[in-house]
Order: structure tokens, then sequence, then C-alpha cells
């Protein structure tokens, strides 16, 4: 396999798109109001395990440190991405997260390969600089969808099939996130779940189901697993056109409005509406696309390969925050 290249690392091709997507950060658009700092942001900051990470070391062996959790306790997405630390809480109560977090940090050497969760389909595949670099999207079917963030190159094709513990892409820290905060910020893959057209937690706080197939400790996919058959996922196209028409800029939904196939643009548009809600109408829109609340489901195993880690650990009790 190719070496990997720092350009792919971070993300810095092609440079014209790169350069207006990192002026969105700072200035917004129409619809995208601008990122948020303060001094509290500095708490992301692991210098002791961000540079040996960068170094290509492991820094817990076989365990993946996660950095950041999903906020239970997010700021209003029309206030803008926050990455200050003023009403954070993650599934345990603490404060190992930031105000806008909506993911898992998987701390982890970039060229680490990363996998599918669960069987499913490649549903797209986005370069944004501005937001979590490239991205890969896999559709698992009955309402659930993971993101790969951060990514270096993808290994799979938009349209693919693939199977739990099938290598999808490898890490880096592409975007302007591990741009501008190299070498103070560990390299991570942000992994976001999508269930029922809404960001959620896949870790369960009391009372919650997880959606790890080992209880809030995900575990890779085991050696000689049987392969699963993918759930298809069918769109109802009046739903699918309730969310485009729910979209505010029109020129994003003209460019959705040119995808013939129904599941496909759907998909797109779920996207956007969780990496940029405030250019739809409703609130958490991507739930327009489903009749009913997709129930929480254990179905998801650790995204890395069983021949290279065991399980994650969290960086505060591993002594990293």
């Amino acid at each position: 396999m190719k070496r990997l290249q720092l350009t792919e690392v971070f993300g810095l091709k092609p440079y014209r798109a790169t350069f207006e997507d990192a002026k969105m950060v700072f200035r917004g658009d129409p619809s995208v109001p601008p990122s948020r700092f303060d001094p509290t942001s500095l708490r992301m900051f692991t210098p002791r395990l961000s540079v040996a990470t960068w170094l290509g070391r492991r820094v817990a062996k076989r365990t993946i440190p996660l950095l950041n959790l999903f906020n239970r306790n997010p700021t209003p997405v029309e206030e803008g991405w926050s990455v200050k630390v003023t009403q954070a809480r993650d599934f345990r109560g603490r404060q190992m997260t930031y105000d806008s977090h909506n993911g898992t940090d998987f701390v982890i050497p970039p060229g680490t390969v990363t996998v599918a969760s669960a069987a499913g389909r490649v549903a797209s595949i986005r370069r944004e600089w501005n937001r979590g670099g490239l991205k890969l999207y896999l559709d698992h079917g009955d309402g659930l969808m993971t993101t790969h963030n951060h990514l270096a190159r993808a290994l799979a094709d938009v349209g693919d099939t693939v199977e739990r513990g099938q290598p999808v892409a490898l890490t880096g820290y592409s975007g302007i996130d591990g741009f501008v905060t190299f070498p103070w910020l560990a390299p991570h893959v942000h992994y976001n779940v999508i269930l029922g057209g809404v960001l959620v937690d896949p870790f369960a706080q009391a009372g919650e189901t997880s959606l790890w197939r080992e209880h809030n400790a995900p575990c890779p996919r085991p050696e000689g697993a049987a392969v699963e058959t993918v759930p298809a996922t069918v769109f109802d196209p009046e739903r699918v056109q309730a969310l485009l028409a729910d979209l505010k800029d029109d020129r994003r939904r003209a460019l959705f409005a040119r995808i013939d196939d129904v599941t496909r643009r759907g998909w797109e548009l779920l996207i956007e509406s969780t990496v940029y809600p405030t250019r739809f109408e409703t609130p958490e829109a991507g739930r327009l696309l489903y009749a009913q609340e997709t129930a929480r489901e254990p179905r998801l195993d650790l995204p890395f390969r069983a021949a290279d880690f065991d399980d994650t650990g969290f960086a505060d009790d591993l002594g990293y925050r």
C-alpha cells in the first residue's frame, strides 16, 4: 500500500477548496454561524498523549484512548460550533467533552486501519476541511448510520457493501482541527453515530441501551464471526422530498435535487442535516425521513481490527486528562 503523505494526513488537497472551507470556520456563511473559542478550549490539549501518538506510539498498547465523548448537554446549534467548555457533560456525568462535540474521539496514530463497526454500505465520502476533513459514511440499515472523520485515505468506494470488521479507510487528522493544533491535540478518528436521522451517543447512561454490542465497552469484531446480511435502506420518496424542501440553501437544494437515486439523495440530505443543521428550517431535520422513532439496539463493534486492538479506555482514567 502506498505510504501516506502529509498532505493526506492533514487533508490539504485540493488547496483552493481547503482555503475556502477554512474561511467558513471563522467567518461563517449566511446559514452557518462562525465557530466559537475561549480559554476553556485549551482543555482539549493533551501534549503527552498527542506527541506520542503523532510519533506513531500506542500509549496504552492494545487499548485505544478515548479523548472526547458525546456531549449530552450541547449548546444551541444556532449559536455556532463551540469548542468552549461551558455546559459539557459526557454519559458518565464528567466533562471529557466540549460544548458542541457530537461524537466519540478514538486516539490513534495516523495510518491506522479503521473498519466497519457493522455490515453496511458506503453511503458517501466527503472532503470538508472545515468540518471533519475526509469523512466516510456507512449506512447499516434500519435507521443506523456511522461516520469516520479526520481520515487520510478511503479504502472503499461509494456504493460498496462492506462486512463487519472490513477495512474502510486509513486514519489521519485531516481538517482544520489537526492542522492548527498540531502537535498539541492528539490525532484521532471522530466517530459519529446517526440513529433515526439524528446524532446520538453510542454509549449508554443509566436507563438507556448501549449501541455497542459489548455494553459500553466497544470491542473488535471477533475472529471467525459469521458474515451478516446488510439490511436494505429504502426511503419514502415523499419524505426525501420533504427534507429537500426543508433545506434553506437554494444552491445546496439544487445540488441534491440532481441526484436521481432516491436512497442516495436521502443519504446526502441526512448527512447535510447533521453536519450543517442551521441550513434547515426544522430542528433535527433528519427525523423527517422516518415515520417513527428508531429504537436503540446493541449493533456496533469497535471500528478497529482485532489484530491491532482489544478495547478502549477513557483518557482521564488513563491519566491523560
